[in-house]
């Protein structure tokens, strides 16, 4: 059945997606497949679909926030996907995270208002273990500079406590934060899709979060950015998992 909101259907027969947040950025992943090809652009979700190493895999932009990912999510369970990664964005939370560098999220602070929906806070909000050893061995392969740890998923870049919050996080040696990781991580775990989450750092621990990002948005995209998604795209040993 086609899908309200990601506009795809399981005619499709693709197992495995990558989950930019900015539609844009489907821009950046299309030159990595093999005869890419549009599929829906409905709100923010927009797809392609292509092949990359002889292996069907879909892309879909998620938008802003973890109900918007939630529901991608949601979408891609009832159409057949098992697996996604999402490649987004983050402002660190510590000291020695440089701009460009990633975070591979082992586990996320469910500090959104999507994943308390479904379950209580105690549950955790944990990547797969199989996918996370993938994204690992392949940001070592490529050689990018990454830290592995948590991310903070929070509902607002505006509320007034904002700032409170992060610091309180830090403190925790929580990495980095950004609005959907937690979402996709809880989601995808009580509907059985594996998932994990690559995040490019864009904004140094202690700057002004709408600045940066705001440069980040005008700026050419820096060449670790692309890291990410090399990394989201190695992930050689997932093929072994299929049933």
């Amino acid at each position: 059945m086609k899908q309200p909101h990601i506009a795809l259907d399981e005619s499709l027969g693709i197992k495995y997606a990558i989950l930019p947040g900015d539609p844009a950025r489907i821009d950046r992943i299309v030159p990595f497949l093999e005869a890419p090809e549009a599929l829906a652009y409905n709100r923010e979700f927009r797809s392609v679909r292509g092949r990359y190493k002889g292996v069907d895999v879909l892309a879909l932009s998620t938008g802003i926030g973890g109900c918007s990912a939630g529901i991608a999510v949601e979408e891609l369970h009832n159409i057949g996907v098992r697996a996604a990664i999402r490649v987004g964005s983050c402002g660190a939370l510590q000291a020695g995270i440089g701009l460009g560098e990633l975070i591979i999220v082992s586990g996320a602070v469910r500090d959104d208002g999507a994943s308390r929906a479904y379950v209580p806070e105690m549950y955790p909000a944990c990547a797969d273990i199989g996918l996370l050893r993938c994204i690992l061995d392949a940001a070592d392969a490529l050689g990018v500079r990454y830290h592995e740890g948590v991310a903070h998923s929070h509902e607002s870049f505006y509320h007034d406590a904002a700032d409170d919050v992060s610091a309180y996080w830090s403190k925790k040696g929580v990495l980095g934060a950004d609005m959907e990781s937690a979402a996709l991580l809880t989601i995808g775990r009580l509907r059985g899709m594996k998932a994990a989450a690559i995040l490019n750092n864009v904004v140094l621990c202690g700057a002004d979060t709408a600045d940066a990002v705001g440069d980040y948005v005008t700026a050419n995209p820096r060449p670790p950015a692309a890291s990410a998604t090399r990394s989201a795209w190695r992930w050689r040993r997932l093929y072994d998992m299929r049933e």
